[in-house]
């Protein structure tokens, strides 16, 4: 069984870091497309960035360009999203995903993602 467990949300200033980490386990993930996701209270989930297990190579959002970055820790299975400069508009549920095996990197849509961790919060304070 697939699951993902995502940590590390909680309240920080504007300006401010936060590092969210998922423990991903039940399959191997080498082959996958793994994301980082958003929402906002009565917004849409929002696409943030994805990373191809193999090779490491990333696809971001404009909105987070230059200051989020996706890394993976092959032996414990985990992914992270570093998140710099953050503002009060990142202030969201995060979620990470699994999309499946795959070269394509440039998965944006929720419905490219099979399985989702429970998501864990981040606020930004002004």
């Amino acid at each position: 069984q697939v699951q993902l467990v995502e940590s590390g949300g909680g309240l920080v200033q504007a300006g401010g870091s936060l590092r969210l980490s998922c423990a991903a386990s039940g399959r191997t993930f080498s082959d996958y497309v793994m994301g980082w996701f958003r929402q906002a209270p009565g917004k849409e989930r929002e696409f943030v960035g994805a990373i191809r297990w193999i090779g490491g190579s990333t696809y971001y959002a404009d909105s987070v360009k230059g200051r989020f970055t996706i890394s993976r820790d092959n032996a414990k299975n985990t992914l992270y999203l570093q998140m710099t400069s953050l503002n009060p508009e990142d202030t969201a549920v995060y979620y990470c995903a699994a999309g499946g095996p795959g070269r394509l990197v440039r998965r944006t849509a929720p419905r490219e993602y099979d399985y989702w961790g429970q998501g864990t919060q981040v606020t930004v304070s002004s």
